[in-house]
């Protein structure tokens, strides 16, 4: 079978945030928190989200939130194409710190691994500044 979709590399970035993991942990798990900064709105329906940013929507699959410092997501168009990529926000405390380490995992085709990465950034600069940070 042949394939004319690129394929999607994955991508990780490291962020130190000066908060609390309890305030982080709500602000990527909960659709008020991910509103704040994710998206312009956010809703859930059972274990789909819907993001809304300037009128358009994106729907992505919680596969994974169980555990409180990692929530893991796959859109719904990237399930539809039977392509696996998954994007997840998690984050640990240094032991030596104390400071917050957040990570974003995620995955774009190749030529659009800096844009992506550029919109994380810009994401991640929102959170710090709703958190204060």
């Amino acid at each position: 079978m042949t394939t004319t979709m690129a394929a999607k590399v994955k991508f990780e970035m490291e962020y130190l945030l000066k908060t609390s993991p309890k305030v982080l942990e709500n602000m990527i798990s909960t659709p008020s928190g991910l509103s704040e900064w994710f998206a312009e709105d956010v809703n859930i329906k059972g274990d789909v989200y819907t993001f809304i940013w300037d009128g358009s929507e994106e729907q992505a699959r919680l596969t994974s939130g169980k555990n409180a410092t990692k929530i893991r997501f796959q859109w719904l168009r990237d399930e539809e194409d039977g392509n696996d990529c998954q994007f997840e926000m998690a984050y640990n405390v240094d032991p030596m710190t104390k400071s917050v380490v957040f990570t974003v995992s995620d995955y774009a085709e190749e030529e659009e691994v800096e844009e992506s990465k550029l919109l994380w950034d810009q994401q991640v600069s929102d959170l710090k500044r709703v958190l204060g940070a």
